[in-house]
C-alpha cells in the first residue's frame, strides 16, 4: 500500500492529472499501483465484500481473471495500440477501421456505462457507507457527496485482526457456513415475518469459486465464455485502464507494470471479499436478514443488506478514531473518482457526439453544453440509485457485471477481430456492433422492466429472464456480433493495407530493431530541449521557420519542453497518456507559452487569434502537423524494442503471474 500512497502523490503533484503522470514517463512501479488503485473504489469495498458476506467466495473469480487479462493487455493490445501510434481507444477504432460511426458508437455506449454503472453506483456505495457511519439520510448522503471533494487514498490493516479473530482462514470456511441468523429472536423483536422461501442458510457452493452451469451467481461456463469477454473490455480496451499503461516510457515498462498490478490483484479476495464473509459471521442477524419488512429495517432495502457488510465491520471492529480515517479514506477516493467519471463523461460528450453534430459550435458552447451535461448525469444517477438497491438481490457488484454484460460483449468483439483479423472492415465492425448493441440493450429494458421480486413472493417474469443467466447471454453476445462483423467483413470490400499495417498484431511482425546510433540521431533535438523552452530548442530552429511556426500556430508544440524531462516536474505539453478532459488545462499552459513567443513580434491581431486557436479544440485538431513517418517509425520501434535478457525476464514473470492465477482458481474452487 505504500507503493500506492508513493504513485498517488506522484501523480497529483507532477501533472494536470490526478492520478498519472504526463508523458511517456512514468517507471513499472509507477503504473502496477495506479492500475490497481484505480480500479478498487468505494464500490468494491461495498459491492464486492457485500457479494462475499451474500454468496460466499465466487466473487473473488473476477479479481483472479483480472490477474490474467491485465497480461493479455501488456503482451497483446499495448504493442498493437503502441505500433499504430494511438493515445484513446476510439482513437484506435477511427484509425483502424475508418469513419466516425464507430467513434460514436463507443463514446455513446461509454457514457451510458458511466451513467448507469460508475456514477449511480459510486454514489449509492459511498451514501450507503455515510449512512452507515452517521445515521443520516441516503439522499442527504449523496447530495452532500456531489457537494465535496477530496485526494484519493488507500487503506489497509483490518484483515489481520480479524482472520485471527475468527480462526484463521479454516475458521472462516467453517463458521461462514454456520452464519444463519436468529429467526426465532429475530421475530420476537418486532413486527416481522419469515417465510422458507427466504433463503438464510449461507448457499450449499460458497466455499467455491467456479460452480455448475446451472448456478444463479457464477455458472463457469458463462464466466468463462461471457463473462470474460466484458471483462477483456474493461481491462484492454477501457481508456481508464490502458491510458495508464500508454504512459509507460517503453513496452518493457508496460508489461512490467501489468505483471505487477496482476500479482496486487491477489488481494481483494483477501482485503475485501473475505472480510464481507467475516462480517456475515459476527452479525448474521444483520447482514443475512430474514425477510423484506426485516431488511427493510436493518438497511433499507428489501432486496437484501449484503451491501452494509463491509460498513458495518469497519464500525463495529475498528477503533473509534481509526472509524473516522476510515470514513475520510471512502469518501475521499468517492470524489476522486466522482471527479474523474464527470470530466471524462463531459468531455466525451461534448467532443465526440455534440461536437459531431454541431461542428461549429464556438468554444464557450461546448464549455456550456459540458457543464450543463454533468448536471444531467447527477440527475439521471440519482433518480436510478433506487434501481440499484433493488437489482441483484441488492448486491451492488453484480448489478455492475449484470450492466456491463449487456452492453461491453460487442466492443470486445470489434477489439479482438480489430487486433487479430486484418480482414475484418468498418462496415462490418459497424454491422456487427449495432447489432449486438440492440439485442443488449433490449435484454437490460426488459430487466429492468421484470426485475426480480421480493423473496416472499411467488416469481411471475418470463422464463427466459428466469433461467437464462445473464452471463449466458453477454457469451452470445459475444460471438454473435462477432459472426455478424466476420460475415458483413468477408461481404465487403477489405480495408486498405495501410489501415491495417500498423494496427494489428502482425504488423509488430514488421517492427525493426533500432540501432543505438539511429536513437541518439533522433533525439539529438530533445536533449538540448532540456533547460527550458527559450533556450537550444528554438535555437535549432531557423529564424524564420521559428517566426512562421508562431505566427500561423501550425507547429506550436515545437515551443514545448519534450516529455523526456524528469517526471517529478510539471509538464505542460498535452502528453500522449492525456485524456481529452485534461486538455482544457493544458491548453492554457500552452497558451501563456504561445503569448510568450509572440511577444517580440508585435503581432497583436495573429496572437489573439492564436489564442482562440488554443482553446478552440477543433482547430488543435485541425491544425496539428503530423510528425515525419520515418521518424515515427524510429521512436515506435523504440518503444517496442526489448533486450533478449529484458524479454527472457518478463516472459518468466508472465508464467510466473499466470501460474499464481491459475493456482488461485484451483485452490478456491476445490
Amino acid at each position: 500500500m505504500a507503493i500506492g500512497f508513493f504513485a498517488m502523490w506522484k501523480a497529483n503533484r507532477s501533472t494536470v492529472s490526478g492520478y498519472f503522470l504526463a508523458g511517456r514517463s512514468m517507471s513499472w512501479i509507477v503504473i502496477g499501483a495506479s492500475l490497481f488503485v484505480s480500479n478498487i473504489g468505494s464500490e468494491h469495498f461495498i459491492g464486492l465484500a457485500g457479494s462475499g458476506a451474500a454468496s460466499g467466495f465466487a466473487v473473488g473469480a473476477w479479481e483472479f481473471n483480472a490477474l490474467l487479462l491485465l497480461q493479455l493487455l501488456g503482451w497483446v493490445f499495448i504493442p498493437v495500440y503502441i505500433h499504430s501510434g494511438v493515445y484513446t481507444m476510439p482513437q484506435y477504432l477511427s484509425k483502424r477501421y475508418g469513419g466516425h460511426r464507430l467513434k460514436v458508437y463507443f463514446a455513446f455506449l461509454s457514457i451510458m456505462l458511466y451513467i448507469f454503472t460508475r456514477l449511480s453506483v459510486d454514489l449509492y456505495a459511498g451514501a450507503l457507507f455515510i449512512q452507515e457511519s452517521l445515521g443520516w439520510n441516503l439522499y442527504l448522503s449523496i447530495f452532500l457527496l456531489i457537494s465535496m471533494t477530496a485526494l484519493l487514498t488507500v487503506t489497509g490493516g483490518l484483515v489481520a485482526v480479524l482472520l485471527i479473530k475468527v480462526g484463521g482462514l479454516e475458521g472462516v470456511r467453517t463458521k461462514y457456513m454456520q452464519a444463519v441468523p436468529n429467526v426465532t429472536a429475530i421475530l420476537a423483536s418486532g413486527n416481522f415475518t419469515y417465510s422458507p422461501s427466504c433463503r438464510i442458510e449461507p448457499k450449499p457452493n460458497s466455499l467455491y469459486i467456479l460452480r455448475g452451469p446451472l448456478d444463479e451467481d457464477i455458472p463457469w461456463p458463462g464466466f468463462i465464455l461471457g463473462q470474460t469477454p466484458a471483462s477483456i473490455w474493461y481491462w484492454c480496451a477501457d481508456q481508464v485502464i490502458v491510458q495508464r499503461v500508454l504512459a509507460a516510457k517503453n513496452i518493457a515498462h508496460a508489461k512490467c507494470s501489468t505483471l505487477m498490478a496482476g500479482f496486487l490483484k491477489i488481494l481483494p479476495m483477501f482485503v475485501i471479499v473475505i472480510p464481507g464473509m467475516i462480517s456475515r459471521i459476527l452479525f448474521p442477524d444483520e447482514i443475512a436478514c430474514i425477510g423484506p419488512e426485516h431488511c427493510m429495517s436493518v438497511c433499507g432495502s428489501q432486496a437484501g443488506c449484503s451491501n452494509i457488510a463491509y460498513p458495518r465491520l469497519v464500525m463495529a471492529v475498528m477503533p473509534v478514531g481509526l472509524r473516522g480515517l476510515m470514513m475520510a479514506v471512502m469518501i475521499a477516493a468517492l470524489m476522486s473518482d466522482l471527479d474523474s467519471i464527470f470530466n471524462s463523461s463531459s468531455t466525451i460528450f461534448t467532443l465526440d457526439i455534440y461536437q459531431t453534430v454541431r461542428k461549429k459550435a464556438s468554444q464557450r458552447e461546448l464549455l456550456i453544453v459540458g457543464h450543463l451535461f454533468v448536471v444531467f448525469m447527477v440527475v439521471i444517477s440519482i433518480a436510478w440509485v433506487p434501481v440499484i438497491i433493488e437489482m441483484q438481490g441488492g448486491q451492488t457488484y453484480l448489478y455492475i457485471q449484470e450492466v456491463a454484460g449487456y452492453l461491453t460483449p460487442p466492443i470486445a468483439a470489434l477489439f479482438l477481430l480489430g487486433v487479430f483479423w486484418k480482414r475484418c472492415n468498418e462496415t462490418g465492425a459497424f454491422c456487427g456492433g449495432m447489432t449486438g448493441f440492440t439485442l443488449g440493450i433490449t435484454r437490460l429494458i426488459l430487466a429492468f422492466i421484470y426485475r426480480q421480486p421480493r423473496c416472499d413472493q411467488p416469481d411471475n417474469r418470463p422464463a427466459f429472464i428466469i433461467h437464462v443467466h445473464y452471463m449466458y447471454f453477454a457469451a452470445g453476445l459475444f460471438w454473435i456480433s462477432g459472426l455478424v462483423t466476420v460475415v458483413v467483413s468477408l461481404c465487403t470490400a477489405p480495408p486498405d493495407e495501410e489501415r491495417v499495417r500498423n494496427t494489428t498484431v502482425w504488423g509488430l511482425r514488421n517492427v525493426e530493431m533500432v540501432l543505438a546510433k539511429d536513437r541518439e540521431e533522433m533525439y539529438k533535438l530533445t536533449d538540448q530541449s532540456h533547460p527550458n523552452v527559450d533556450g537550444n530548442l528554438l535555437k535549432e530552429l531557423p529564424q524564420d521557420v521559428r517566426k512562421e511556426r508562431c505566427l500561423d500556430g501550425a507547429d506550436i508544440k515545437l515551443l514545448v519542453p519534450s516529455t523526456d524531462h524528469d517526471p517529478a516536474t510539471p509538464s505542460t505539453e498535452t502528453s500522449p497518456a492525456t485524456s481529452p478532459a485534461e486538455q482544457f488545462g493544458n491548453s492554457r499552459m500552452e497558451m501563456i507559452r504561445a503569448v510568450d513567443s509572440c511577444h517580440g513580434d508585435g503581432e497583436n491581431g495573429r496572437c489573439t487569434r492564436l489564442l482562440d486557436w488554443i482553446f478552440s479544440h477543433k482547430d488543435v485538431a485541425q491544425s496539428a502537423q503530423p510528425k515525419d513517418s520515418q521518424e515515427d517509425e524510429v521512436l515506435i520501434a523504440k518503444m517496442l524494442y526489448e533486450s533478449p535478457r529484458t524479454k527472457l525476464l518478463l516472459n518468466m514473470g508472465l508464467l510466473c503471474v499466470c501460474s499464481v492465477g491459475i493456482f488461485m482458481f484451483v485452490y478456491f474452487s476445490l
